[in-house]
């Protein structure tokens, strides 16, 4: 083995493999574990799987790792083959949303997508990879509204198999369809259509239920039929798609899924996944997670402080008043606990409709929310981060060179916070960690020539790297109010409480009648929250929001993940 550090992460999962004795006499054969090992390189960590006699299951080369499996004995024999050796606790990881009653939400016109589509920006040449549950097979899924064949390609990371490959030409995909699964959850193809669909809406001829309806879409199955998936298979979705995103142009991931936080954010495998694709140019889209309105509830890969985490706003059933919108009461909210502002923006992520096709699991489970020709209708954080991962295919159609921090950078520089209208100085209805920079507002977006406002300070090369990690600039007081830290203040004076007047996570919750969207409240120079430093260990959380000893990465725990609750009706 190398006899430099080596640093090995194995992460355990829930499931326990009982075999049993063949010959009498002998001891039953010994349970075993799905684990990931993380090394200096693959190569370094399936030689140590090997060497203990462990079976390789994954090969994640996006995290220098193997996905694997192995006996207690061998778990002990690794552990001991390098006394520095880290052990991570795995667990599955699910989907974010859950079905609410009546009518779709106009999402398109509420993000001012409809202004981009008069135009005729509607994500032409942009792919969004929707790494989900699969996806079913549908005339608004598979072809654009010109009818090109745009469901380009579909890899199934639980069998490790590519089951349709349609490579990019310059006059777009090739002739010849492959074979398409179904989506046996109903998720994946919800989260799809709010992105790409190509539906014409009932009202207007030249308006869809898709924000980018012309966008090319590649969908990576990683969960099952109850929405549930492995560490393993995620990262190796992810691995899939930063591999072949020159293939199939693949510019947007749409990550509509969360699991609870069980170490800091560069510790985490899926994190450590999520900042490869990030680094490779793809713009990364993560749910927030459904588990608010408290205080950091964000999930992973939402935590992570690179990519573009979507929290949720409803439209309160009156699509064309927005008098009455408000934060979705399920939407999760930071800081991370690494001191991050999250979410970063908000989008519709109350009662949107969508595609799913009938028998589904979400369908036999929740019928009242079916609405024949296959339509289904369901709120969450993962369809607000749908929305987004549309809004920014029309950005990338705009502006194709764009990088990911540029287009996070214009998606909050334009988005628009939630402000008492009646305040003269525009004092934002509920705190930046809840709704971030406020409602996304995709023409200004598109239109943008904002640079170099977000993730300044982070270097994702030199986190993946493990050089240096970062903290943002959120910390807790002792009386448990949370406040923005001035980086010039060495006092403490210019601190900027996040909680009092506008900002409280008490009883006045919801925005009154009176609070609109606006374009009259801008943050100053002292609010540019992504601006970042490096970790250490002034940050005075209270006690309750440590990971307790179970939680360790290090420890054998085998108990499943935490997965995003459903959210309730409103």
């Amino acid at each position: 083995m190398n006899t430099k550090r080596t640093s090995v992460l194995v992460i355990l999962s829930a499931a326990i493999a009982i075999c049993i004795a063949m010959v009498v006499g002998r001891p039953a054969c010994e349970p075993t574990s799905s684990a990931i090992v993380q090394a200096a390189d693959l190569e370094t960590a399936a030689e140590a799987v090997r060497s203990v006699g462990g079976e390789i299951t994954h090969e994640l080369e996006i995290i220098r790792a193997v996905g694997t499996r192995l006996s207690h004995q061998q778990l002990e024999r690794l552990r001991r083959a390098d006394p520095e050796l880290t052990v991570y606790v795995d667990s599955p990881v699910a989907v974010a949303a859950k079905p609410v009653r009546m009518e779709a939400t106009v999402y398109p016109r509420a993000v001012w997508a409809g202004l981009l589509h008069d135009e005729g920006i509607t994500g032409e040449g942009v792919t969004i990879a929707v790494l989900d549950t699969g996806a079913m097979s549908h005339v608004v899924l598979n072809k654009t509204t010109s009818g090109l064949w745009r469901h380009i390609a579909q890899y199934d990371a639980i069998l490790n198999q590519v089951l349709a490959s349609l490579a990019i030409a310059d006059t777009g995909p090739q002739s010849g369809v492959g074979i398409f699964t179904n989506d046996e959850a109903g998720h994946g193809s919800h989260v799809a259509s709010i992105a790409v669909s190509s539906e014409e809406q009932v009202s207007r001829s030249d308006e869809y239920d898709g924000v980018a309806p012309d966008a090319f879409l590649v969908t990576v199955k990683a969960f099952d039929a109850n929405g549930q998936g492995t560490y393993s298979d995620v990262i190796r979705g992810i691995n899939w798609i930063v591999q072949n995103k020159d293939v199939y142009g693949i510019k947007v991931l749409n990550c509509s899924f969360s699991a609870e936080v069980r170490s800091h954010y560069w510790d985490d495998p899926l994190n450590q996944a999520i900042m490869a694709a990030w680094q490779a140019g793809i713009v990364v889209v993560a749910s927030a997670g459904n588990t608010g309105p408290e205080p950091m509830t964000i999930g992973v890969p939402g935590n992570n402080p690179y990519v573009i985490t979507v929290g949720a706003m409803t439209d309160n059933y009156t699509p064309y008043d927005s008098v009455d919108d408000s934060l979705a009461s399920f939407s999760s909210a930071g800081p991370t606990y690494e001191g991050f502002v999250k979410p970063d923006v908000l989008a519709p992520g109350g009662h949107l409709r969508g595609m799913m096709q009938t028998g589904t699991t979400l369908t036999v489970e929740h019928p009242e929310f079916f609405f024949g020709s296959n339509y289904f209708v369901m709120s969450g954080t993962s369809q607000a981060a749908a929305v987004v991962s549309g809004v920014v295919a029309l950005m990338l159609q705009v502006e194709p060179t764009l990088a990911p921090d540029d287009v996070k950078c214009r998606l909050m520089s334009t988005a628009q916070p939630r402000t008492d209208s009646g305040s003269q100085n525009g004092v934002a209805s509920y705190s930046i960690l809840q709704q971030g920079a406020g409602l996304v507002h995709a023409w200004d977006a598109a239109y943008s020539t904002d640079y170099g406002c977000v993730n300044n300070g982070l270097e994702v090369a030199n986190d993946l790297l493990g050089i240096e990690h970062y903290g943002g600039r959120v910390n807790q007081a002792p009386d448990g109010t949370f406040y923005l830290m001035d980086p010039n203040d060495d006092e403490g004076d210019g601190d900027y409480v996040l909680e009092g007047d506008g900002y409280t996570w008490t009883g006045a919750y919801f925005w009154n009648d009176g609070w609109v969207w606006s374009d009259a409240y801008f943050w100053n120079d002292a609010y540019f929250w992504n601006d970042a430093y490096l970790w250490n260990d002034a940050y005075f959380w209270n006690d309750a929001y440590f990971w307790n000893d179970a939680y360790f990465w290090n420890d054998t725990l085998v108990e499943p993940l935490a997965v995003n609750v459903w959210v309730p009706q409103e």
